[in-house]
């Protein structure tokens, strides 16, 4: 297990090169956040992140993919800067 679980936020597509590293970088105790474009890889290919992941509301909402989130892994604004603030490293990709 890893000591030192990672937020990864992630605002790429999947055609984006850096989208495949964030996926081989995630450890089960890392947590996933999609944000803007990132919120797209959950529509027509099925993700399989190997940890928690969630989605930002607003992003999800502004690309009309609402009924493809569970509203259990989406957050806000504000839940996103709690994750933050639980995560002893963050990453942008």
């Amino acid at each position: 297990m890893n000591p030192h679980p990672t937020l990864h936020i992630l605002n790429k597509t999947p055609e984006h090169p850096r989208y495949e590293l964030c996926m081989q970088a995630l450890l089960p105790s890392d947590t996933l956040m999609l944000i803007e474009n990132g919120v797209l890889s959950i529509a027509g290919a099925q993700l399989e992140a190997p940890c928690k992941l969630y989605g930002l509301k607003a992003d999800i909402a502004a690309r009309a993919l609402d009924t493809l989130y569970d509203s259990s892994n989406t957050v806000d604004f504000e839940g996103l800067v709690q994750l933050t603030q639980k995560h002893e490293k963050v990453i942008s990709w």
